[in-house]
């Protein structure tokens, strides 16, 4: 059975790439940062924090 941990969505506004969670233990949060690879590193750190308990 397959159960949807979170949903994340990466975009680009302007000059910033900008990622957007929404999970049902941390709510909706969302970064912003000049590069793709700086935000990726700012939500891979944020979901291994929130998913070590599981």
């Amino acid at each position: 059975m397959e159960e949807e941990l979170c949903n994340v969505v990466f975009v680009k506004e302007n000059n910033d790439f900008v990622a957007r969670i929404q999970s049902d233990l941390g709510g909706l949060r969302e970064y912003k940062a000049p590069s793709f690879e700086e935000v990726l590193e700012q939500v891979v750190i944020d979901l291994q924090e929130e998913f070590e308990s599981f």
